[in-house]
């Protein structure tokens, strides 16, 4: 793309159109725009738009924002196939000239488009710098000084907000060889020009305060702009470790921090946005003294004790206004790190810990105006911080952990305050409970936030008050008043509170107040129902010492009908309708309470409903997959009591699972593939012509180009093979299927998937229908077979898949199947019996004797018994198993009652036709204890190995 007058005029007029309120003209301008950034010096052609004067001011920062976009992408194009459309690089000539201009241009810019700028002079330096750009560092400080000698805190702040963004790197990134040799280069450049600035600029503000007559608010601003960008460089120069510069001129640093702690601004903190700016440099110090008092604490700790005296006092005169939450939130940061340091002593002096819990921790913990009203107005939001701990940067987290700080060291002595001041909160509430009922929240929240959760586990404890005591004098009035929607916020609080203690409240009490949390799904405040659902979801998981669940089918099925009424009602709350808390409670009480053919029919109703409204805009991942898990488990545990159910659900469920595969609801298909799987395994053959529709369709090879569908339908592929074998046989469709394996197998992604098709094939088919694929009739059949895929695909698959993976196999079932398997090969197989294969065949034994010797808890992580959703849950291109529509194995070697002696059996034959071969291999590939083991099964089955 040529400059010329011409060029200017047409991208003038596109970015002018991309700000058009009229959408037509806008998408062409972006069409446009985006055809022409495929072209050779497109970046170039708009950065010199940006620097012509004679272009209109709006239109120029609509180029540096494009400018900027434009060289996140092609820069140093993604080579992630995920992250969206391949986009052409700007080519070597085209950078170095952008390289050339930039600094210059983005410093003579206005401050909207020197924004934009510094932001895309950033993008550069994060791939190019310092290598690839040896020249940036010395012309930022060459222009740096210039604009210091003039006073131009616009360049200087463009420069240092440049600085800033280049030098973040050091803070997130592992420490390598190169990110220190970048450092060091980065440190023996700007650290001298850096403190000068710094220094120079705290004298600048020291004499304009002390001039008489006022000075401007307009006149500090800039000045601490630069200083707040100054500490944010500080700490990233700082992060990795303490520089020797820095160690050097520590107490030139030190000072001028300690001042802006300290000192107040009149001019500049009257008012808001200048109050603002003012926090925004304290907290920044607080953040640089944390960092030093974490990593540097040696060289730091004559500083320390006025910091702490600082910062507390500092703490005490901060408002309770939001916009002061992130100076108090890290000063008390830097407190607690100072409570669980060598140094606690200083917070131990006589009256200190008192006035802490009274004048820092208290203040901070009780109820504000914005915590009403998110509680209100963004329930989501709320309970993701109150309830799920993403509440770690607010100032109710932060005050607890300072006192949890504090009592590492002084545990008795923030026991007795604290104590002291919840019984002072829950007096103050006893005299007025109108008018007092945050005083009541603030205590519980103290209980609640202050107890220690044991390593490793849910259960939780408290020294603060007596729990069961507590529950009855305290929450349970609140769980039993007669008004559910009465002071909402203290409602939560005590469910809350319910929710944290469950395995520490005796079985009869949480059962005497169990109707009272049903009651609270009726709730109208969204966080209410919603806390009260999770309670009675999490209280299904109490389990005793001994691993077994506290409360059983008998203790909730009598309240099953008007819990399940109410469940459903509550998702007719406006902003509750995909309420994920009450869905989880939906699927926990499926999974526990007896399910009766009055209640199945209205659980199956109410949830298929549900799931045709979500089928229109599907937008909470983790809100559906609760959906179709509390479907495939009522589908399950309910014709597993009735099977006469099986056509009731199929008439309710055929017409969403119809809706999602015909109008190609691409969240939603790996679901529905499983449920059919589900239902096609519940019935008897034959199976109907509705489901041989679904068959022919599952073996177009269409249906499988979506990677993430590919599990469910094998899943699916499996139970068409397991309940209708004789129709596979027909019409071609064996060949279908087989074309199918092949495809799997031959990537890498899937062939995993293509040999459990493969496994039930030979499974359920009759031999004589199919050619031998698998060790179930012949180890040469399964070898040659595989082979004719790829030349020596077998031993790759052996050696890259099947023996890494075979001492990961859980289940009875499974382990006795591949440990049959895995035997007859190592047995029969002329191609692992031959000696060139003797490190393979004796690798695969130490799998196999791994497999049948460790418990399975030794060679697997264990999984929990109804994995939880994690919150990264959502639409993506990965698949989402539905737990309770799991395949039921059926045991296809009920002649093998014991693979530990068809093991050991079989080796014994082997080794007795060749003397003295074995022993050696065994030695030179088992693991020590796999070789202990071995011959520990040996002498257990009386057989020996020669």
């Amino acid at each position: 793309m040529e400059w010329n007058a011409e060029t200017l005029q047409y991208l003038s007029q596109c970015f002018l159109h991309t700000l058009s309120p009229q959408p037509e003209p806008r998408r062409r301008a972006e069409s446009s725009l985006s055809e022409a950034a495929g072209r050779p010096n497109y970046g170039l052609t708009v950065l010199r738009l940006v620097a012509e004067p004679s272009v209109d001011e709006q239109i120029r920062q609509a180029a540096a924002v494009n400018f900027k976009n434009h060289l996140k992408t092609r820069w140093v194009p993604s080579n992630d196939p995920n992250a969206g459309p391949a986009f052409s690089p700007i080519l070597d000539p085209e950078k170095d000239q952008i390289k050339t201009l930039i600094v210059s241009l983005m410093l003579s810019s206005t401050p909207r488009i020197q924004s934009q700028l510094s932001e895309a002079l950033a993008v550069i330096g994060k791939h190019d710098f310092p290598k690839s750009w040896p020249t940036l560092l010395p012309e930022l400080i060459s222009n740096l000084q210039k604009a210091a000698k003039s006073y131009d805190y616009a360049s200087i702040n463009g420069i240092l907000g440049t600085a800033n963004s280049i030098f973040k790197k050091f803070r997130y990134q592992y420490k390598t060889n190169d990110l220190l040799l970048h450092l060091k280069y980065c440190l023996d450049n700007f650290a001298a020009p850096l403190l000068e600035i710094f220094l120079k600029t705290a004298s600048l503000i020291d004499s304009t305060s002390a001039a008489s007559g006022g000075v401007s608010p307009a006149t500090l601003w800039p000045l601490f702009e630069s200083q707040r960008l100054c500490c944010r460089i500080f700490f990233s120069l700082n992060f990795q470790e303490l520089p020797e510069f820095f160690e050097d001129h520590m107490r030139e640093w030190m000072g001028e921090f300690r001042k802006y702690l300290t000192t107040n601004y009149p001019s500049l903190e009257s008012n808001g946005d200048g109050l603002a700016l003012v926090d925004e440099l304290r907290a920044a110090v607080c953040e640089n003294i944390s960092l030093y008092m974490e990593k540097n604490e040696e060289e730091f700790q004559s500083y320390l004790n006025e910091f702490a005296s600082a910062v507390w006092s500092l703490l005490t005169n901060v408002s309770q206004s939001s916009s002061r939450d992130k100076l108090a939130v890290t000063a008390m940061k830097f407190l607690t790190t100072v409570s669980t340091s060598v140094h606690h002593t200083l917070l131990a002096n006589e009256g200190v810990l008192q006035q802490i819990c009274q004048s820092i921790v208290i203040p901070n913990v009780r109820l504000r105006d914005e915590d009403e009203e998110l509680f209100e107005m963004n329930y989501i939001e709320f309970i993701r911080r109150d309830m799920e701990g993403s509440d770690l940067d607010t100032r109710r987290r932060i005050a607890c952990e300072l006192l949890k700080g504090i009592a590492t060291n002084y545990k008795k002595q923030v026991i007795d305050i604290v104590s002291v001041q919840i019984q002072n909160l829950l007096s103050s509430f006893a005299t007025n409970p109108s008018a007092n009922w945050k005083d009541k929240d603030c205590a519980v929240y103290l209980v609640v936030s202050l107890a220690t959760k044991k390593a490793g586990g849910t259960s939780v404890s408290t020294d603060l008050v007596d729990v069961q005591s507590f529950f009855f004098s305290v929450i349970v009035p609140e769980l039993q008043s007669q008004d559910i929607n009465g002071f909402p916020m203290l409602k939560a609080g005590s469910l809350k509170f319910f929710t944290t203690f469950r395995g520490l409240i005796q079985k009869t009490v949480a059962l005497q107040v169990f109707p009272d949390l049903v009651r609270f799904l009726g709730a109208e405040s969204n966080v209410v129902h919603s806390y009260a659902a999770s309670c009675i979801e999490k209280l299904l998981l109490v389990k005793d010492e001994g691993g077994k669940a506290i409360y059983t089918s008998a203790d909730i099925t009598p309240l099953v009908p008007v819990l399940m009424n109410n469940l459903f009602n509550a998702l007719k709350f406006p902003e509750s309708e995909e309420n994920q808390y009450i869905m989880k409670c939906i699927l926990r009480v499926l999974a526990v309470a007896d399910i009766s053919s009055e209640i199945a029919g209205l659980c199956i109703v109410g949830l298929t409903s549900i799931l045709n409204e979500v089928c229109k805009n599907p937008k909470n991942p983790i809100f559906n997959h609760y959906l179709f898990e509390s479907v495939a488990i009522l589908v399950r545990r309910a014709c597993e009591r009735d099977a006469s159910l099986i056509s009731a659900f199929e008439a309710s469920l055929f017409p969403s699972l119809q809706t999602i595969l015909a109008n190609y609801v691409t969240e939603f298909l790996p679901y529905a593939f499983q449920l059919l799987a589900q239902l096609v395994e519940l019935n008897k053959p034959p199976i109907s012509p509705s489901y041989m529709q679904i068959f022919v369709l599952l073996l177009s090879h269409d249906s499988w180009r979506r990677s993430s569908n590919v599990p469910a339908l094998v899943r699916l592929l499996q139970a068409f093979l397991q309940k209708a074998p004789d129709e596979v046989n027909q019409e071609g469709r064996l060949n279908q299927v087989l074309g199918i394996f092949n495809m799997l197998v031959s990537s890498a992604s899937t062939d995993e998937q293509g040999f459990y098709v493969l496994n039930t094939v030979i499974e359920y088919l009759e031999y004589s229908v199919i050619s031998p694929y698998m060790v179930k009739h012949g180890t040469q059949n399964l070898v040659d077979t595989i082979n004719v895929v790829q030349a020596n695909k077998f031993m790759v698959i052996l050696e890259q898949f099947w023996i890494p993976n075979l001492k990961l196999i859980t289940g009875a079932i499974e382990l006795k199947l591949t440990a049959f398997a895995s035997t007859r090969l190592i047995c029969e197989s002329p191609v692992l019996l031959d000696a060139a294969s003797a490190r393979v065949w004796g690798k695969m034994l130490d799998s196999i004797v791994t497999l049948l010797s460790r418990p399975e808890q030794d060679r697997v992580e264990e999984e929990p018994e109804m994995p939880d959703i994690a919150e990264n849950v959502g639409y993506t291109a990965t698949f989402d198993k539905l737990y309770n529509a799991g395949k039921k194995e059926d045991d296809p070697l009920t002649d093998v009652k014991d693979p530990k002696q068809f093991l050991v059996a079989s080796l014994a034959k082997l080794s007795a036709a060749s003397p003295g071969r074995y022993p050696q291999i065994i030695t030179e590939n088992l693991e020590p204890a796999n070789q202990t083991a071995l011959l520990q099964l040996f002498t257990t089955y009386k057989c020996k190995i020669v």
